[in-house]
């Protein structure tokens, strides 16, 4: 029995007495220092793999208590997060430190310092600042932006509020008056003294050069008004001794004087610290200075398609003033003035969105044959033609829209000219495309008379713009816009300090250096011999392309040498009539016939290219777009077609038998009663585009059919949206061409009635494409500016439209009892104006700089919005601390806005002004 139950009490301990307690926790203590013995005896991996043991067999309160012990034994809260955290992190966590935290924190250790040094730390807060790196770091260079930022904050002029308040003094500091004007006294002194030595010497030098030989020495000032004495009383009149130190020189003097002491003066002037207390004059106007013919003055509208490529084509003697097409005429008259500096021109050229009836100065005024005659364009123009020399020197004014094309843009270019006195000259349109008409003879302004013959293409516009890239504009302008939108996106950053013209230009430079465009450009007849002789190559199975291509170019040249003499021989034929008898009406209707074969052609590539694969597809059960789709893209192209060839054929019968009673007009008018399928092309041309690029983002298949399709051969290396464009752009070029046509067709012409009637209707629908146009663009414009302001509400209202919006700071001054003229302003936060037609939009503006780089992006937060009927607007004085700024009253709180350049606070108050006085009329 005993047996059994030692048995059973040394069972499950290991021969550990469990019925003695003493003895258990004896050999229990033995048994851990055997193992704490052993342990000691371990190496490291075996002391690794003895815990792992012991804690995955050990159940979860015994894991806490062993989490809880080393806790207690290696507290986390001491850890360095530098360390621990990857790098990233840590970087972005000393983001947050101030410039002198960081130089802080580059002491606490190696490691801290290394990261407290990283370019990316240091390269925003210089970018901030203005500060760009003057080379770029090498690849073991190390700390580089940290150091250029210390050396630039080391070099600022930096004031310390004493030393600020000293200009304006402060109460609690005591000014000394009769040092400070003891110290004035004695500085008008030496001044007085330094003038009055030099003049003396000058008169002495001026009379020795000019005396008679047989005169007296003494009398130094027998050849000018008197002697020493005389010129030194003289000169106490010269100077302004009371008040501020003013040496304002007396314009009383003769012009002999005058040139001695204007150089002394200048000398003086040229020193540090005296130059502020010589008066200069104000500067000249242009009506004070006598007018000699300097340089042609272009003004160009930023709303012109690649504006950027004509601002560096611009010739050396040309001034570009580039101005804000959202503006007034008051903002660009003082833009002009500030630009000029005096100067007058010999002639004066006018840039902007165009047709043959209208100039588009401004996004709100129009430049026409019933705007002409108003209160302020008449201001305008007389204010613009005093820059021009007399128009006896055969100077004027050269408009580049194709207004010398209809009978309103004639009368336009008369009125003008009688009210500017000056010979007023436009391209008389006779060239399709979108700016070509450029290129096209000019007009004088008399009907029928071409005032230019020049041999090259271009006229008077080259007298302000290269040759190349006059012509490189004129034909590409539209795909340049498209390239220089992704230029003005990924540089704006880096130009933003520069001024928007110093921006254009370069913008410009570098797009004409990356494409070479005058080494690609190629006469129309070698291009269209290239193109037709690939097309055809394209279709053939050709073992040997280069000579067959070889081939085919010699049989058109033979084919081109024979039609130059059929041109040859009709231009003999006509070089015998005088200018005025030549068959304009013929040029014209053949023009006509030209472009409508291209604009076939552009056509029939939409159906062959896109329509017919597309359908294919769809039949084969491998639709690549829906027929709704296929419907709402491509279904009134194929009408649209059927009606120009049967337009197209009826042209080609009236031109074979050409002559001078030949009527177009029932033509033009059969085209016209059939214009309903452009009317229903236009509404839907909006869905169209908007269809295409849903398609385009959620079926992989039709962006893969159009990366094969657009831009190729077939297509005219033209886009799907710019084919579909075609038709807007040919209502334009019918109503251009039919203006030149009623132009030179006389009212007893028995074809006058029927191409007047024709042009009525295509203005109407010219009219309705503007109306769509200026709708599309100011629902684009509210919906982005609606995605870009977080918090903004709803833009959506009746009439608004989007007028401007300007990037400003906002300045607040704690001591507003202190006056105006010596408050000191803080700096609050960087603000965007957004000027709309009833409302004006305030919101915060953040940048976000992109890590390692330069970039960055611009966030907007709403912040308030003021009806324009109750906003009043203040011009604040320059003073020292605050330059160009401007007071926004509201009924309840008021803004202090400050913007970087005052032709950008002068803009802006002159647009805000004249949306304050519209809002107020129509209130």
């Amino acid at each position: 029995m005993e047996k059994r139950k030692l048995n059973s009490s040394t069972r499950f301990s290991c021969w550990t007495p469990l019925s003695n307690h003493t003895e258990n926790m004896q050999l229990f203590e033995e048994r851990i220092n055997l193992v704490v013995h052993w342990f000691e005896l371990w190496t490291d991996r075996q002391r690794k793999h003895m815990l792992h043991s012991v804690l995955t067999r050990c159940t979860k309160p015994q894991l806490r208590y062993c989490r809880d012990l080393l806790t207690e034994t290696l507290p986390t809260t001491r850890v360095d997060f530098t360390a621990v955290l990857p790098r990233f992190l840590s970087l972005y966590i000393m983001s947050f430190l101030s410039p002198l935290d960081l130089c802080s924190a580059a002491q606490v250790s190696w490691h801290w310092r290394i990261l407290s040094e990283q370019d990316c730390l240091w390269a925003g807060r210089c970018v901030r600042q203005g500060w760009f790196l003057p080379y770029v770091p090498g690849e073991k260079e190390y700390g580089a932006w940290k150091n250029y930022f210390i050396s630039c904050i080391s070099t600022l002029d930096r004031l310390t509020p004493l030393e600020a308040a000293q200009p304006y003094w402060t109460l609690s500091q005591h000014y000394d008056s009769e040092e400070e004007e003891e110290e004035e006294e004695r500085l008008k002194e030496r001044i007085i003294r330094k003038l009055t030595r030099a003049k003396i010497d000058e008169e002495k030098r001026l009379a020795l050069r000019t005396r008679k030989a047989w005169s007296s020495s003494t009398k130094l000032g027998e050849s000018g008004s008197g002697g020493i004495q005389s010129q030194a009383t003289n000169l106490g009149t010269l100077f302004k001794i009371p008040g501020p130190p003013d040496l304002s020189l007396s314009t009383s003097l003769s012009s002999e004087r005058n040139v001695g002491l204007s150089s002394s003066k200048s000398k003086i002037e040229a020193s540090g610290p005296l130059s502020k207390y010589v008066s200069r004059p104000a500067p000249l106007q242009a009506s004070n200075i006598s007018r000699h013919p300097a340089d042609n003055l272009l003004l160009l509208s930023n709303k012109i398609p690649a504006y950027e490529l004509v601002l560096s084509g611009a010739k050396a003697d040309v001034l570009v003033v580039l101005y804000d097409h959202r503006g007034t005429f008051s903002a660009l008259l003082s833009q002009l003035e500030g630009a000029v500096s005096g100067r007058s021109f010999k002639r004066l050229g006018l840039l902007a969105p165009g047709g043959t009836e209208q100039v588009q100065l401004f996004h709100d005024r129009c430049l026409s044959d019933r705007s002409i005659l108003t209160p302020a364009h008449r201001y305008f123009w007389e204010k613009l033609s005093t820059l021009v020399v007399p128009a006896e020197q055969g100077v004027g004014i050269d408009i580049f829209s194709p207004c010398a094309a209809s009978t309103s843009g004639v009368a336009l270019m008369q009125k003008l000219a009688a009210l500017t006195g000056l010979k007023v000259s436009a391209p008389m349109g006779l060239a399709t495309g979108s700016f070509q008409n450029i290129l096209s003879d000019w007009s004088d302004g008399s009907i029928g008379a071409v005032g230019f013959s020049d041999p090259q293409p271009g006229g008077p516009a080259l007298r302000y713009i290269t040759e190349p890239v006059l012509l490189g504009w004129c034909r590409q302008a539209q795909w340049m816009e498209e390239a220089l939108v992704e230029m003005r996106n990924s540089l704006e950053f880096r130009l933003q300090p520069v001024g928007l013209q110093a921006r254009g230009r370069a913008l410009g430079h570098s797009l004409w250096e990356s494409v070479h465009l005058e080494d690609l450009c190629l006469s129309e007849d070698l291009t269209a011999a290239l193109t037709e002789g690939l097309t055809v190559l394209g279709k053939q199975a050709e073992t040997r392309p280069f000579e067959f291509l070889a081939a085919f170019l010699t049989k058109w040249s033979d084919e081109d040498e024979t039609r130059e003499e059929n041109q040859l021989s009709n231009v003999s034929v006509m070089s015998g009539l005088p200018e005025t008898q030549l068959d304009w009406r013929g040029v014209i209707v053949r023009e006509l016939q030209h472009s409508e074969v291209l604009y076939i052609s552009r056509l029939s590539a939409i159906v062959k290219a896109y329509q017919e694969p597309l359908t294919a597809a769809l039949n084969s059960k491998r639709a690549i777009l829906s027929l709704p789709e296929m419907l709402i893209v491509l279904s009134p192209v194929a009408e649209i077609l059927d009606l120009n060839r049967e337009f197209k054929a009826d042209l080609d019968v009236r031109l074979q038998q050409w002559g001078a009673e030949q009527c177009v007009g029932d033509v033009c008018l059969k085209l016209c009663a059939r214009l309903r399928v452009y009317t229903n092309y236009l509404n839907n041309y909006i869905t169209a585009l908007g269809t295409i690029d849903k398609c385009r983002d959620t079926k992989p298949a039709f962006r893969a059919f159009l990366q094969r399709t657009d831009r190729t051969l077939t297509t005219h290396m033209l886009s799907l949206q710019e084919l579909l464009l075609c038709p807007v752009w040919r209502i334009h070029e019918y109503t251009t061409l039919l203006q030149a046509l009623t132009l030179h067709t006389h009212a007893s012409h028995p074809d006058h009635t029927q191409v007047s009637s024709a042009l009525d209707t295509l203005r109407r629908y010219t009219q309705f494409i503007q109306k769509l146009k200026r709708n599309c663009e100011r629902d684009r414009l509210l919906e982005e500016t609606q995605q870009m302001i977080q918090g903004c509400p709803s833009l959506r209202a009746a009439n608004r439209q989007l007028i401007t919006n300007q990037d400003a700071a906002l300045l607040h001054s704690p001591h507003d009892h202190i006056p105006e003229s010596i408050r000191l302003y803080e700096h609050v936060a960087d603000i965007s104006l957004f000027l709309f037609t009833d409302v004006l939009m305030l919101t915060r503006r953040q940048k976000q700089h992109t890590p390692f780089t330069l970039e960055h992006k611009s966030t907007h937060i709403f912040l308030a919005s003021v009806a324009l009927a109750s906003l009043t607007v203040r011009k604040m004085t320059h003073l020292r601390y605050v330059k160009h700024a401007f007071m926004l009253e509201a009924p309840s709180r008021s803004w202090i806005c400050a913007t970087e350049r005052s032709q950008e606070m002068d803009h802006f108050l002159c647009v805000l002004s004249t949306a304050l006085q519209t809002s107020l009329r129509s209130t």
